[in-house]
């Protein structure tokens, strides 16, 4: 067969050119779709990383900012923010010129480890008129709102939530122990904070510490923090501060993780609480999933809903006498009960859990008691032993150990907490702080049980599951936000 000549040699010389032609075209998309993804992700990243970003710090001078409460000093060196403490001055602050409602916001700071600061966000200055915890009777007006803690010391709560001025303690590293670790002593720390919507949630060097759901206030200004001193030898310790800039348009939320969310809207399931697990155990509404303690319906008096509260009214002074208890009608194991709850004066209840009803007794039902009282008004605080009737105590067992600080006046909301987990550990809680812990089942749990009015019930206190129980004992007290997860 004829493959050489004139023709051939032609077509070869084509062939050749046309695949030439084909690879360099191949060629040129390639090097087209790599330069299009090239210039996408830079632009993209210039946009995430710097048009989004708004430097609230010049590296300069303080330009922007105003100082307000206090005289500490502030001044800017080596491109840092440099805050001095003063003798027996109040807690002062440099706050931005600007408020700001929604917005991600990060700074880098370095702190003397004697020390305690922390950053303001969504904050406001109030008038001497303004009802405001006013704690500071030297500054005619007074910074509050909510504080990323600075926290050096040993109880380790940096990125915790402060209410300054206001409501004290929203969060607290209590709730998430293992972000104490987060904090980097005699060294930089960055900070994050993430404010969008009521969702309000920090980081400390990229670790999540501190997730609360508040609306009390939209926005504020954000300042950095000198706390106050009245010791000499804590004169002129420093913390410095850089790199501090925010982000108010477009936001991006962090994805979610699983830090326990603290939630202070009444009667409200986030959706990250939901995703956690946790449900609503009263609706807010109806007596939906409640009875009467040993009844199959619920009490008929005594007990009423009104504006998003369940109430028990006043009645006769003897415990479950006139309405009676309210039980879940469910049991549960181990779980996480959150409640809110209000006193009027010398006000007496208690929430008791484990609660089988087998004892059959005149009075409230048995089960381990979250007690709930007014301390400083009603007899039983000085009954049992070592106060261990008083407010927030495992009535009868236990004391809680209270600092002051935790206890509100009558007439606001608390809010109650037990934990109760499945090998046997439990945690009382008020007001966000943890008041006291125990296990049920050990020698001393036992003990404890033996000289106690319950020492003439078998097996008190250790069922495997049980009944949630909300007492009558003949004053008036009202709950909210009542809430649960249950742990495996």
């Amino acid at each position: 067969m004829l493959t050489s000549g004139p023709f051939f040699v032609t077509l070869r010389i084509e062939t050749n050119q046309l695949q030439l032609q084909h690879m360099k075209y191949i060629k040129s998309v390639v090097i087209y779709f790599f330069l299009s993804v090239f210039v996408t992700t830079t632009l993209f990243a210039q946009k995430k990383d710097n048009v989004q970003w708004e430097q609230l710090f010049n590296g300069k001078d303080l330009k922007g900012f105003r100082q307000l409460n206090g005289n500490a000093k502030y001044v800017v060196e080596h491109g840092e923010i440099v805050g001095t403490t003063v003798l027996n001055e109040p807690n002062s602050f440099l706050a931005t010129e600007k408020e700001y409602g929604d917005f991600i916001f990060e700074l880098d700071f370095k702190v003397n480890d004697q020390m305690n600061s922390g950053v303001q966000f969504r904050s406001e200055m109030n008038s001497p008129t303004d009802k405001c915890k006013v704690t500071d009777k030297k500054t005619p007006g007074r910074v509050h709102g909510y504080q990323m803690e600075i926290d050096p010391s040993d109880r380790g709560w940096s990125g915790g939530i402060y209410d300054e001025a206001r409501r004290d303690w929203l969060y607290t590293l209590e709730n998430n122990p293992a972000a104490k670790k987060a904090f980097k002593h005699n060294d930089w720390n960055h900070y994050r904070i993430e404010c969008i919507g009521n969702d309000i949630r920090t980081w400390v060097n990229g670790i999540a510490c501190a997730h609360l759901v508040d609306d009390m206030t939209p926005k504020g200004f954000i300042a950095l923090q000198v706390h106050a001193i009245y010791d000499a030898k804590n004169i002129g310790e420093e913390i410095r501060w850089k790199n501090i800039r925010i982000q108010t348009k477009n936001l991006r939320p962090s994805a979610p993780d699983d830090v326990f969310v603290v939630n202070t809207l009444i009667n409200n399931i986030s959706p990250d609480e939901k995703r956690l697990g946790t449900r609503l155990l009263w609706d807010g509404k109806t007596t939906d999933g409640w009875r009467g303690a040993n009844k199959d319906y619920f009490p008929q008096k005594t007990w009423y809903i009104k504006d998003g509260n369940l109430i028990v009214g006043k009645g006769q002074s003897a415990e479950s006498q006139n309405g009676g208890d309210i039980v879940t009608k469910d049991e549960f194991a181990a779980f996480d009960l959150q409640f809110e709850f209000q006193l009027s004066d010398t006000a007496n209840s208690g929430v008791k859990y484990f609660v089988t009803e087998k004892e059959k007794t005149a009075g409230s039902a048995i089960g381990l008691e979250y007690q709930i009282l007014d301390d400083d008004k009603h007899p039983d605080a000085k009954l049992g032993s070592i106060g261990n009737r008083t407010l927030a105590s495992l009535y009868d067992l236990i004391p809680a150990k209270k600092n002051g600080r935790e206890k509100l006046p009558i007439g606001e909301w608390n809010r109650g907490r037990i934990t109760v987990y499945p090998d046997g550990r439990v945690e009382h809680w008020l007001n966000g702080w943890k008041v006291l812990e125990y296990q049920r089942g050990t020698q001393y749990f036992y003990a404890l049980v033996a000289r106690s009015k319950y020492a003439q019930y078998p097996n008190f206190g250790m069922a495997a599951k049980g009944h949630i129980l909300l007492q009558e004992h003949g004053t008036q007290v009202a709950f909210r936000s009542i809430k649960i997860k249950e742990l495996k």
